[in-house]
């Protein structure tokens, strides 16, 4: 049997954002029918990458 690739190591992240802001983005997440980890990992992603949001 091969060996199969470790999965991807998980960082928790503790941000101190504005109430309005969390919710806002929650409700257009859940309307939408993302997660929004998927979103934030996308956004990091695609900054480290670019350099823009």
């Amino acid at each position: 049997m091969a060996a199969t690739p470790p999965d991807a190591q998980k960082r928790r992240l503790d941000y101190n954002v504005d109430r309005k802001v969390y919710d806002d983005f929650m409700k257009a997440c859940s309307h939408k029918g993302f997660a929004p980890q998927v979103m934030l990992e996308r956004a990091m992603k695609k900054f480290s990458e670019t350099g823009q949001i």
